[in-house]
């Protein structure tokens, strides 16, 4: 029977992906990639050899329908991105929501994500949390930013080492210095880094060392001092 499978990838080390997330690829008909080139590289690692195709945010509008044909036609697809988990602030909620319209499985295989391990190493109470994901760039930023500013749970955020020092300054404008927090980056790379202390510190600290690498941002609740 075809059904669509979420195949999480290695968000750096290789040797992070499961044994069922290889059976799948390999069984697979066909793979939807984010990126072609990236996982052609992780597919070559693997020994496997198998048609890939491009499923990102650009084009995931215009290609649901052809996919959900070739799914009730049976086909068996594995939707990967570039790195973790499919539909964590990557492609995947839309070419699942249709699936479940159309009535085809969905399985969904657990493995990596960057902003687990970045909370659980944070130091910071991880028994209630909130995943923000990207903050908006522009509009509804400070918006975000305020409605957070009493939240109890532990936030996480991911941000690019471009916006980093940005992100942290308003964080700590908002939130107020003292907040702590922690930046973790380069997750399961030889380069891997955390970061923990106060916003300011925090601040401090990146201004004098540009990051680099994909950024995981963990912040303490409100109350939570």
């Amino acid at each position: 029977m075809s059904a669509l499978y979420l195949v999480p990838t290695p968000i750096g080390n290789l040797g992070d992906i499961t044994y069922r997330a290889v059976e799948i690829l390999g069984k697979a008909d066909l793979v939807l990639a984010e990126d072609t080139r990236k996982t052609g590289i992780l597919l070559r690692h693997l020994n496997i050899s198998k048609p890939v195709r491009s499923h990102h945010q650009f084009n995931e509008h215009r290609t649901l329908d052809g996919i959900i044909r070739e799914l009730l036609a049976g086909t068996s697809i594995a939707l990967v991105t570039d790195a973790g988990t499919p539909g964590i602030s990557d492609p995947g909620f839309l070419l699942v929501r249709k699936c479940i319209e159309a009535g085809i499985e969905i399985e969904t295989l657990p493995g990596p994500t960057a902003f687990i391990p970045a909370l659980v190493n944070s130091g910071l109470p991880s028994d209630r949390f909130v995943f923000e994901g990207f903050l908006p760039h522009k509009k509804g930023r400070q918006k975000r930013l305020g409605e957070l500013l009493r939240e109890p749970r532990t936030m996480v955020f991911y941000e690019s080492p471009f916006r980093l020092c940005k992100t942290l300054q308003q964080l700590l404008e908002t939130l107020g210095a003292e907040r702590k927090a922690s930046v973790s980056r380069e997750l399961t790379k030889v380069h891997e880094e955390t970061i923990r202390g106060t916003l300011a510190e925090l601040v401090a600290h990146f201004g004098e060392n540009a990051p680099r690498g994909e950024i995981v941002i963990v912040v303490e609740g409100a109350g939570r001092q």
